[in-house]
């Protein structure tokens, strides 16, 4: 997950300071450059709000777009969920693969070894989604808990992509303690260089204001690559009692943007083959 790990209460607000300036030179500023004319745009959901997803299918026709749901705890879909998530497929959309139990990766890894990973974290929820009739071959790290040895693992194993999440502002007790403007972001765009490691950038409620994600979708454009967002599950009002979503309205938004600019839609698994 690409946001800053640490203790608040062992910084103070000059080393918060000093902790930006180092990440932004590593992380870097202004998106690279990608491929002439196919600049776009890749979005995708996280965890298992099919009903939800699917009822913006007309959101979706209308601007011709298309996008990548990743499937979490998928021995519970039953047969409705399935039929839905194969008329989504259906309509150009991927259906990729989010973990069996939405589990700590590193912390599987580091209890059972990829052995012990794979049995409790892919084995079992892929049965199940090749059993419906799905063959994910993009995955998105829950909660972008993630190192070398799981991506390793991953790949191994046949996944093409593996998305990570990138987050443009973090607050603790109302501090803001950092906001990135999205085109900033470097890691958020896909330069169509065949990397099978990609971060997005989560649009969930308050996550970030519309008219960054435009500028973002504008870079996109003019550079030639994809930006990559992602979130939830649709809300139509603000989140309550600890749910976490984007609002429809803002994808709408970013839809509209996206189809205003002539950004072209990928799925997730499109990007590596895209060269």
């Amino acid at each position: 997950m690409k946001y800053i790990k640490t203790s608040l209460k062992a910084l103070n607000g000059l080393l918060w300071l000093l902790l930006a300036v180092v990440v932004t030179a590593l992380w870097g500023c202004g998106s690279p450059s990608g491929k002439p004319g196919a600049g776009g745009i890749a979005i995708s959901f996280d965890d298992h709000f099919i009903k939800e997803w699917y009822e913006l299918r007309p959101l979706f026709h209308k601007y011709n777009a298309k996008a990548t749901f990743f499937i979490t705890c998928p021995d519970s879909l039953n047969a409705e969920e399935v039929s839905m998530l194969k008329q989504l497929e259906k309509e150009g959309h991927e259906i990729g693969f989010h973990g069996t139990v939405h589990a700590k990766s590193t912390e599987l890894m580091a209890a059972g070894g990829p052995k012990g990973y794979i049995e409790a974290e892919l084995e079992t929820g892929l049965r199940h989604m090749n059993a419906a009739g799905f063959k994910p071959t993009s995955y998105a790290h829950p909660g972008g808990n993630h190192n070398k040895r799981v991506d390793s693992v991953l790949l191994a194993k046949g996944f093409t992509v593996l998305r990570d999440v990138a987050i443009s502002r973090r607050k603790y007790k109302g501090f803001q303690f950092y906001a990135w403007p999205p085109r900033w972001m470097n890691a958020i765009y896909y330069p169509f260089d065949g990397a099978q490691q990609v971060d997005a950038l989560m649009i969930d409620y308050d996550e970030v204001p519309g008219e960054e994600v435009a500028e973002a979708i504008q870079e996109a454009k003019e550079n030639g690559t994809a930006v990559m967002v992602f979130g939830h599950e649709p809300l139509y009002s603000a989140p309550q009692n600890g749910k976490y979503g984007f609002n429809v309205s803002f994808l709408a938004a970013v839809l509209r943007e996206a189809h205003k600019q002539g950004l072209k839609f990928y799925t997730m698994s499109e990007l590596p083959k895209t060269r």
